[in-house]
């Protein structure tokens, strides 16, 4: 009991309410984003593309939102950006309920994205702010690790809803982020947080731009990681209609595949990261790229039970060997005094998941869907060209750093 305490203890409390509303709020979004494309697909039957422009609306919208939502919150500091983006979502998910035409779906899911990258990374700075550096990166993994219980709970919930009404998934989701909201303002209301602790260091997006423009090893692993999320999006958003069309069990399969991926995130994050320590960052992100690039061509295989949880075990895989090490990479890239600006740079490995769902939803539209993640693996592949470039071009900078000494 002492040691549970302690442990609870280090943390300050707005940290603990701040993981938990993770845990609810990404089982509840799971529990519906996912299916947001089979329910337009029923509901509305537009067409693939449309769907994938709605779907990549909220990514696309996230790219801005993560500049936008920085200068906010240090203009007027977390908590209001903060409660504002947490009421807005619960508007956003209650008009889903409401929604009957492709606009409403389109503006609403633009405003999710928008006030999602408000809502992230200044919760995550908020997390910073209110605990000791030796245990920031303890609490960032805590985060990791309560995104995906939240991601392996909703899908199955929202397989049932899915199959029986979507529009109570999308009120529940809205409840949860009411109820978030409310215990978030009490707690911070009650808890009194300092003017330090309210501070924040924010990149402009003239700085990001600035920042892509000039360091070249930057852009090309912000063009392979885009790349990467072309064919990681698809997963919610092609990969759904596509089982649902051409297997029997469609729905559920594709929930029991997202349970699958994020508990292999959740046990296989910390073992599969030792081994990956082992090898070198750029051979971390080649390894990942290949195994990803494996789970997408499965996908498009795919015939039962078997083929498509190998699959998803494959780019699984990937995911977890790619996403820490670019990161990683980001972080090696930055120099000491510019890490701030070199992250709010890397918002714009969103435009992927923005492409993505466009691009795999016209394939998908005038090919069939095994050719549409054949096409789609092939550009995740293209990834390990443009890593390997921008390694090549890191080495390079420090040897002529090196050598003007």
């Amino acid at each position: 009991m002492t040691r549970i305490k302690q442990y609870i203890g280090q943390f300050h409390p707005i940290v603990w309410v701040l993981l938990l509303g993770t845990v609810l709020t990404r089982g509840s979004a799971f529990m519906t984003l996912p299916f947001l494309s089979i329910y337009l697909s029923r509901n509305l039957e537009l067409s693939p593309i449309v769907i994938g422009i709605t779907v990549g609306m909220s990514p696309l919208m996230g790219t801005v939102g993560g500049f936008i939502g920085g200068h906010l919150s240090d203009r007027f500091g977390r908590k209001p950006i903060m409660l504002t983006a947490l009421f807005t979502l619960t508007l956003v998910y209650f008009g889903f309920t409401i929604a009957n035409e492709q606009i409403w779906f389109i503006l609403l899911n633009a405003i999710n994205g928008l006030c999602t990258s408000f809502f992230e990374p200044t919760s995550q700075a908020l997390m910073a702010d209110l605990t000791e550096k030796t245990k920031r990166m303890k609490v960032y993994s805590l985060r990791y690790t309560a995104i995906n219980i939240g991601a392996s709970v909703g899908p199955l919930l929202g397989a049932y809803f899915a199959n029986t009404s979507a529009k109570v998934s999308f009120a529940i989701t809205g409840s949860t982020y009411l109820l978030y909201a409310i215990v978030l303002l009490w707690i911070m209301n009650k808890l009194v947080i300092s003017n330090e602790a309210a501070a924040k260091k924010v990149v402009s997006a003239a700085d990001a731009f600035k920042i892509i423009k000039t360091d070249k090893a930057l852009r090309y692993l912000l063009v392979g990681i885009i790349l990467i999320n072309m064919g990681y999006s698809q997963i919610d958003s092609n990969l759904p209609q596509y089982l649902e069309k051409s297997v029997e069990d469609g729905v559920v399969i594709f929930s029991v595949l997202l349970t699958i991926n994020a508990v292999m995130v959740v046990f296989l994050q910390m073992p599969i990261s030792h081994i990956a320590e082992k090898i070198s960052l750029m051979q971390g992100m080649v390894f990942g790229a290949i195994f990803m690039t494996a789970g997408l061509i499965g996908f498009s295989f795919i015939n039962g039970w078997v083929t498509a949880i190998i699959a998803m075990v494959l780019l699984t895989v990937g995911e977890i060997l790619i996403f820490p090490a670019n990161s990683m990479m980001m972080d090696k890239l930055a120099p000491e005094h510019l890490r701030g600006t070199y992250f709010g740079a890397g918002q714009f490995r969103k435009i992927g998941h923005f492409f993505g769902p466009i691009l795999g939803g016209y394939l998908l539209s005038h090919i069939q869907g095994q050719f549409m993640f054949l096409i789609i693996s092939l550009v995740t592949l293209a990834s390990i060209i443009f890593f390997t470039a921008g390694n090549k071009t890191f080495i390079q900078s420090i040897t002529v750093k090196a050598e003007s000494f």
